[in-house]
């Protein structure tokens, strides 16, 4: 992860969203999410199942979630 205070302000800027690329993440928020066979809708029991691919780690007993 990048502390944000330690990059230049060429950085921030490269890594800034364009107009256009705000304006497409704007349309996608409106659009309904469509579920098909291949991306079925997960039920709440499907989800308790669920592992987590990258578990959290441990740090001096500390969380990080």
């Amino acid at each position: 992860m990048v502390n944000m205070n330690s990059i230049t302000e060429e950085m921030r800027k490269e890594l800034a969203f364009t107009e256009e690329e705000l304006k497409e993440l704007e349309q996608a928020r409106k659009m309904p999410i469509t579920f098909d066979e291949d991306c079925p809708e997960v039920s709440p029991e499907k989800a308790i199942k669920f592992r987590r691919v990258n578990p959290p780690r441990k740090l001096a007993g500390k969380s990080l979630a």
